[in-house]
């Protein structure tokens, strides 16, 4: 890879999370150059001027399409945003990069995955979390059968607030015309997890409870229940009112368990005994840099080659994706009918 040409890449929408995480993230990547910048609002492209030299700004997509015709682009906008901006990019023959949610409805997803298809170009979703070092360390204790098969998978996401609140990012994480809501800010990673460390399971139903503030059109508080095939079983309780911020879980099966608090990993199998799995990981913020190093990688290696496995990655991902998005809408299907359950088709 060091011999070759650079992958000339674009970002759409330079907010909190396209500065403070997808920016350092591509910076990892050698073989990378972010040369421009679209962005509506002058301050953000202002910022782009300060953070990365030479690069060139745009307050209209398409010219930035048009002029630079970049390799990739990376669409960091607000969700409400995603699905015109990735769009616009895929038909200019870019590949695609998206901030999560890849899309907002179904048939915008299978829209996009579709006119991938036709112009072959990659399609991927932003799934960091998978990244994170002690989710890289569960998975790897669960691959390595020390858990024995997976019956049961729990996720809590308490925060006090939105993340970005008072600023950009929490204004469209209150707006549902934005996309804004706990359900797609939280429960978009808590669902790839779930799909992506059961094995690729498929759901196969979901009930869910859903509250809002008074005089506010998105949820701050979910609580799921989400049902696997062969009996498998997960739930997750996501709040933007908790007094503390708190991120844990807790994995088992037959033959073990795995109890994930922060950085903290734990395993204890069926006799009884422990084992330390802790990491060292960056300080729980809301944008998680060095976790977009190995999206970005990922990424990369997608669009760069053409081997079975890389494009088998790329594939899994927009199969995370999907299942993620599916979840969100029986979520609130079961939601607005009082939590029944609802099948997954």
């Amino acid at each position: 890879m060091a011999n070759q040409t650079k992958l000339r890449g674009a970002i759409s929408g330079f907010g909190e999370v396209a500065a403070r995480a997808h920016l350092p993230g591509w910076r990892t990547r050698e073989n990378i150059a972010i040369g421009a910048i679209h962005d509506p609002i002058s301050e953000r492209r202002h910022e782009a001027i300060r953070l990365i030299k030479n690069v060139r700004v745009y307050d209209d997509l398409e010219l930035m399409l048009d002029g630079e015709a970049p390799d990739f682009v990376d669409v960091a906008s607000p969700p409400g945003m995603h699905h015109e901006a990735a769009r616009a990019a895929l038909r200019a023959g870019a590949h695609v990069l998206v901030e999560k949610p890849l899309a907002l409805t179904l048939a915008d997803f299978d829209e996009l995955a579709a006119i991938a298809a036709e112009k072959r170009r990659v399609l991927m979703c932003v799934h960091n979390w998978k990244y994170a070092p002690a989710y890289v360390a569960a998975r790897r204790a669960v691959e390595a059968g020390r858990l024995g098969e997976i019956r049961y998978m729990s996720m809590d996401r308490l925060r006090t607030e939105p993340a970005g609140a008072g600023g950009s990012g929490g204004k469209w994480r209150a707006s549902a015309a934005s996309g804004g809501g706990i359900l797609i800010d939280h429960g978009w990673h808590v669902f790839y997890l779930m799909y992506w460390m059961l094995g690729g399971e498929p759901p196969v139903s979901i009930s869910a409870r859903l509250e809002s503030p008074a005089g506010v059109d998105v949820d701050d508080v979910a609580d799921v229940r989400v049902g696997f095939g062969a009996g498998r079983m997960a739930r997750a309780h996501l709040s933007w009112r908790a007094p503390v911020r708190r991120t844990s879980a807790v994995i088992y099966g037959e033959r073990g368990s795995i109890e994930i608090e922060g950085d903290q990993v734990r395993l204890t199998d069926r006799s009884g005994a422990a084992e330390d799995l802790s990491v060292t990981d960056i300080p729980d913020d809301s944008y998680h840099s060095a976790w977009f190093g190995g999206v970005a990688q990922e990424f990369e290696r997608a669009v760069s080659e053409a081997s079975n496995s890389a494009i088998a990655v790329a594939r899994a991902n927009l199969a995370e994706a999907r299942v993620a998005l599916a979840l969100i809408d029986a979520a609130r299907q079961s939601a607005v009918n009082n939590g029944i359950e609802i099948n997954i088709p």
